[in-house]
C-alpha cells in the first residue's frame, strides 16, 4: 500500500496574478518561503519542504468570486513554531494592511495550546498562521514542581 509522506505542493487560482504575487511574496517571504519559480502567470514558493503555487484563473474562473462555504478550498493553515511567530505574523499583516479575519487568540476547541491568527488573501481565500503546543503533561502521581520566584 502506498503511503503519503508529506504534502508536496498546493496550487490555487487567483484573479489578479501581479497583485497576488506581491501578497504572497510578503506573507510567504515572512514565513520562510522563497519564490523559486515564475512562469508567465504562475509562481511557486518553497520552504525546502512544501511548494505553494498560484496561477491566474481563466476568464470563466474569474466570473465566480471565491466564497467560503462553497465546495472546495476552505482555508490553509501554516504551522508555526511558537506563539511569538503567530504574533509576529500578525504584526506583518497589520503593517501591510492585509485583511485579518481573527487576530491572534487561543482556540481551545481546536486543541489544548492551539493559538492562531486568520487572514485572507486578495481574493478572500482564508489563511491561518497557527501553533499547537499543549503544556507538558505531569506524570500520574507526581506533584507539580514548585515554582520559585524568577522561575
Amino acid at each position: 500500500m502506498a503511503r503519503v509522506i508529506g504534502i508536496d505542493h498546493l496550487v490555487i487560482r487567483v484573479s489578479d496574478f501581479e497583485r497576488s504575487k506581491a501578497f504572497y511574496d510578503t506573507v510567504l517571504g515572512f514565513l520562510g518561503f522563497t519564490r523559486k519559480y515564475t512562469f508567465g502567470k504562475t509562481a511557486g514558493w518553497s520552504n525546502g519542504k512544501t511548494l505553494y503555487w498560484i496561477g491566474e484563473a481563466d476568464a470563466e474562473g474569474k466570473k465566480h468570486k471565491y466564497r467560503i462555504g462553497n465546495i472546495g478550498f476552505h482555508h490553509y493553515a501554516f504551522e508555526l513554531g511558537k506563539r511569538r511567530d503567530v504574533d509576529d505574523l500578525y504584526e506583518v499583516l497589520k503593517r501591510h494592511k492585509i485583511n485579518v479575519v481573527d487576530p491572534p487568540a487561543d482556540y481551545p476547541d481546536y486543541g489544548e495550546g492551539y493559538y492562531a491568527v486568520f487572514f485572507t488573501d486578495p481574493d478572500g481565500l482564508k489563511l491561518e498562521g497557527m501553533v499547537c503546543k499543549p503544556p507538558p503533561r505531569r506524570k500520574a502521581g507526581k506533584p507539580a514542581a514548585k515554582r520559585t520566584r524568577g522561575g
